[in-house]
């Protein structure tokens, strides 16, 4: 069985060895990126992934359509955000909001 210190002294050739593999292969690695760069015609920006314009949109920003109107003033609300003065009253004064489903 070997000893502490020996083991010790394995595992530091060890983690040199790792490092200078890591370093190596990086090297390569990078070497190889390049060159296919270069044989493709590509350049960083197009590895940013800079907009095309045929992306789908998503979220934010779409008119949506009424859930509740209050009939008194034609005031319509669409069930998202803040809940508008009008249904607020309404609902305190006891009305159900069932009441202003468009």
């Amino acid at each position: 069985m070997a000893s502490l210190k020996d083991l010790l002294a394995q595992r530091e050739a060890l983690d040199k060895q790792i490092a200078q593999t890591q370093r190596s292969e990086h090297a390569q690695a990078l070497a190889q990126i390049r060159a296919l760069m270069e044989q493709f015609g590509i350049t960083v920006s197009d590895l940013a992934g800079k907009p095309t314009g045929k992306r789908k949109k998503t979220g934010g920003g779409g008119k949506v359509p009424a859930k509740y109107r209050n009939t008194a003033t034609g005031e319509t609300w669409s069930g998202r955000g803040l809940q508008p003065r009008w249904l607020k009253a309404a609902l305190a004064a006891g009305r159900k909001l069932e009441d202003f489903a468009v």
